[in-house]
């Protein structure tokens, strides 16, 4: 029996990776990318993994496989994550500094503050305005207003 009852954690094989062929996995990854980060369509949050399905002309099970395969993650996360990187970079640009965060989610596809708040701090383990108050100290355009 292992010390401090810690048992090696066996990785278990997947269905849902054998169901989708590497070459399928591949033309599907490449549309997936090209729909959700080229075409930003992370931005609609009314975007789904159905309607992603659709476009591709597949079925969510196989969105699924994929996303999961290639990217590690749930579709949910996935699509989450260039929202919340768009959001990083939002939330430091000097343009959009008036921007209230309700309006900062809008602008990236969350369809509500508390969604972005859950999944802003998922990610980067701090809050959205935690983020904004860090980075806009270090900004080289608010350093220069200090000074003066």
């Amino acid at each position: 029996m292992p010390k401090y009852n810690i048992i090696e954690i066996k990785e278990k094989e997947a269905a849902y990776r054998k169901i989708v062929s590497p070459e399928s996995m591949d033309r599907m990854q490449e549309q997936i990318m090209k729909i959700i980060v080229m075409d930003k369509k992370y931005r609609d949050k009314d975007y789904s993994a159905k309607k992603l399905a659709e476009d591709i002309g597949t079925n969510t099970r196989y969105i699924s496989a994929v996303v999961n395969v290639r990217f590690h993650m749930n579709y949910t996360s996935f699509v989450n994550k260039y929202r919340i990187d768009e959001a990083m970079s939002v939330l430091v640009d000097k343009r959009y500094q008036e921007l209230r965060m309700e309006e900062v989610a809008s602008m990236v596809g969350f369809a509500n503050r508390q969604s972005f708040y859950a999944a802003f701090y998922r990610f980067m383990g701090i809050t959205p305005r935690e983020y904004r108050m860090r980075n806009l100290k270090q900004h080289p355009s608010m350093v220069a207003k200090k000074k003066k």
